[in-house]
């Protein structure tokens, strides 16, 4: 069976959980204090950012730091427990499947997942900026172009962030625990941007990004901006290692 094949399969598997669902929830949740709280955006001459700008950060804010982390720890379980739940992992593992290939297979999920919520995130920035431009009497609207590359941003910083997660699903077989450590992981990054070794940390990626363009936007704010040296070098680093002992380690609990 070759890798798209794989892919399909999983993407199938997921079409009658509650994964969905709960993105949708989720991203719904984000905006609705950015909604109700949209006259705030006209008192940030301080930090001098335009409403319309600061309306979009905040929510990005909220969504980087830790609505879209939490959602993908519970996500990366949510995909695991449909396999595990029914026993669905040991027929997959009594077909002559590749476990390498039937692992990063579901990482694809998980990625595709992410890309999801973020661009539900999108169509929720729209829809509440459009009513609060009704509320408030002026146009919080952004250019599409400008809403994507944040969003963007946010994506790409994440992967390393999610390679981690699924390493937690793979490696710890109790969902509880699993799902514990992944949100405790996610306070210390509000921490770790302020730190000069914040890009040994994954979780705090999309965090600090949006933060960077943050201070990019405000024009009295100074913000730590991204070196893609050393940045660059051991995001990549970080999620080829979690993905090869996610490979490893896939499917060795069911075969004991």
């Amino acid at each position: 069976m070759n890798f798209l094949s794989l892919v399909n399969i999983e993407f199938k598997k997921i079409r009658r959980s509650k994964i969905l669902f709960i993105l949708a929830v989720s991203t719904i949740i984000l905006w609705l204090p950015s909604l109700i709280n949209a006259d705030l955006n006209f008192g940030m001459q301080a930090e001098g950012i335009s409403p319309e700008n600061n309306f979009l950060i905040q929510g990005f804010m909220g969504m980087a730091w830790f609505m879209f982390p939490a959602s993908m720890v519970v996500s990366t379980v949510l995909l695991n427990m449909t396999e595990r739940s029914n026993k669905g992992i040991l027929k997959m593992l009594s077909l002559p499947i590749n476990t390498v290939k039937l692992c990063l297979a579901k990482f694809i999920v998980l990625l595709t997942l992410s890309a999801f919520q973020i661009l539900m995130t999108i169509g929720m920035y729209f829809i509440s900026a459009g009513i609060a431009s009704q509320t408030q009497n002026y146009n919080f609207i952004l250019k599409p172009l400008f809403v994507f590359n944040k969003a963007g941003l946010i994506f790409a910083a994440g992967i390393p962030m999610l390679a981690f997660f699924w390493l937690l699903s793979v490696c710890i077989q109790t969902p509880i625990i699993s799902i514990a450590i992944g949100l405790a992981s996610i306070v210390p990054s509000v921490l770790m941007i302020n730190t000069k070794i914040w890009f040994v940390y994954p979780m705090s990626y999309p965090f600090f990004v949006i933060t960077a363009e943050y201070g990019k936007l405000a024009s009295n704010l100074t913000t730590a901006q991204v070196e893609l040296i050393p940045f660059l070098p051991v995001a990549i680093g970080i999620t080829i290692a979690c993905l090869f002992i996610s490979c490893l380690c896939f499917g060795q609990a069911e075969r004991r």
